[in-house]
């Protein structure tokens, strides 16, 4: 740490690590960029990253996960709030009239089945065990009786989910065409159901989605619904798309697993979404917010890993390349001999319940191969999108980097004092090579004080702004 803070380059190798926002696990380049006029053939600007400390530039990572790297997590949970809150109460930057208020919208929650009883906290406050568990107690979501848990079914289902869901939405619109006494064409020509979505684990290893549920006019956000749409109904065809023989997914029987129906779970909840203001504890901040929250969190939330057990040279198939013959010896992995896992799971330190949730998936992958259990052992069999949305539900995570890098870009340009030129005048040549990745263990400590450090100052300037807005309520 000490050589680090002592170099030469130190205050330019701050100021990179700054840019990424204390990135955990920057990427670095090396290469060099040049702008020129293409009309004059001018050179307007040109930069090499052979002056850079370690000639590499480092940019941020871009992960999702917050058990991977805070500051991008935070970067991309601050682009799904603005994303879900953009569908919710609209954005003119992007195209969104506020009138999308108007427009019926629920904030739904749909649950696995029960897979067998789990410890919890009950409103009578007392587990079934016999004891009140206080609200870190590790022990909350385990099996009540591992030897009797469904965890086959568990895996399973998490990893059809994503089917689940898609089920789901299919017949959500015929449940509203019918509501409406309308046939599906005839649906497309009035309204449509837009939706976004992010996937949360409960602590018992099950996943669940959040959904925001919206019905627009026939073109999208722009068009108002038809009159026959409300909240009511768009609740009860909720109700009933869930409750509907078709929003299920057949599981064949294989091995000594028995035939499954998987199905949504009885603990549905439909709650409309109110206007910030009005009382309500589900309003559109709010429910941006609890989006955004769980939108960089993964299984690691119930005591997993965070990092794939799979085995590198067969892709948790537990295959020969060049003999795939899953009967014979020869048709093994020779790395993994079979068993598709690339981590001995007894020696990880992982809770007891998330060790035997991945190991079924192990189990599972010679009955299921084509579901690749094994593969998303470490997210407990789900394969799936934690945040997805549908087309015509607001803007998209792309746009608004976009937008961010636009700032960025002429943020540079007024730092450089650069002319204003047309971008359509310019010509822009680069070569960049990928260099590595990460931290040395002095440079991770640096930078882990500059991350606190930003987060920090983020924090305050939050609390500055909640402070003054309850000023200006008040006032009001």
């Amino acid at each position: 740490m000490l050589t680090v803070a002592g170099a030469p380059g130190y205050a330019r190798w701050e100021d990179q690590i700054r840019r990424t926002g204390g990135c955990s696990d920057p990427i670095h380049i090396t290469g060099w960029t040049v702008t020129k006029d293409k009309t004059t053939g001018a050179t307007l600007h040109q930069y090499s990253t052979a002056n850079e400390p370690g000639t590499r530039l480092r940019i941020a990572c871009g992960n999702r996960r917050a058990s991977r790297c805070p500051s991008c997590a935070w970067t991309y949970a601050g682009d799904t709030y603005h994303l879900i809150r953009a569908g919710l109460a609209g954005d003119d930057r992007r195209d969104i009239p506020a009138t999308v208020r108007e427009h019926p919208r629920v904030f739904a929650t749909l649950t696995a089945p029960s897979f067998g009883p789990v410890h919890n906290r009950p409103a009578s406050g007392r587990c079934r065990c016999g004891t009140s568990h206080t609200d870190g107690d590790p022990t909350l979501g385990t099996a009540l009786n591992p030897d009797t848990y469904d965890y086959a079914g568990a895996v399973l289902f998490n990893n059809l989910a994503g089917t689940l869901w898609d089920r789901f939405a299919k017949r959500l619109r015929r449940e509203i065409a019918a509501s409406a006494g309308l046939t599906q064409r005839e649906l497309i020509e009035v309204a449509r159901i837009s939706y976004g979505k992010v996937a949360e684990f409960q602590k018992r290893g099950a996943i669940h989605f959040h959904a925001v549920i919206r019905i627009d006019g026939p073109v999208g956000p722009d068009t108002p619904p038809p009159a026959w749409a409300t909240t009511e109904l768009l609740d009860a065809s909720i109700r009933a798309a869930v409750a509907h023989a078709y929003t299920s997914v057949q599981v064949p029987a294989a091995g000594d697993q028995p035939a499954r129906t998987l199905r949504w779970g009885t603990q549905l909840d439909v709650r409309p979404i109110k206007a910030f203001g009005d009382g309500s504890d589900v309003t559109e901040q709010a429910v941006a917010s609890y989006v955004a929250k769980y939108a960089t969190k993964a299984a690691e939330t119930t005591g997993t890993t965070d990092t794939p057990v799979h085995c590198r040279k067969c892709r948790g198939t537990g295959l020969s390349n060049r003999y795939p013959h899953p009967d014979s010896a020869l048709g093994r992995c020779t790395r993994c001999h079979g068993t598709g896992l690339g981590e001995d799971l007894a020696r990880l330190a992982i809770p007891e319940h998330a060790r035997r949730l991945m190991a079924a998936c192990a189990a599972l992958q010679p009955l299921y191969p084509e579901r690749m259990l094994v593969r998303w052992a470490h997210m407990l069999g789900f394969r799936g999108h934690f945040s997805t949305k549908s087309r015509q539900y607001s803007t998209t995570l792309g746009a608004l980097r976009q937008t961010r890098a636009d700032y960025r870009a002429a943020q540079e340009h007024a730092a450089r004092g650069l002319p204003d030129v047309e971008p359509e005048t310019v010509l822009v040549l680069a070569s960049w090579q990928y260099a590595g990745h990460g931290h040395t263990p002095g440079e991770s400590v640096l930078a882990a004080t500059i991350a606190h450090g930003i987060q920090l100052n983020r924090q305050t300037a939050r609390e500055a702004l909640h402070d003054q807005l309850a000023l200006e309520g008040a006032a009001s």
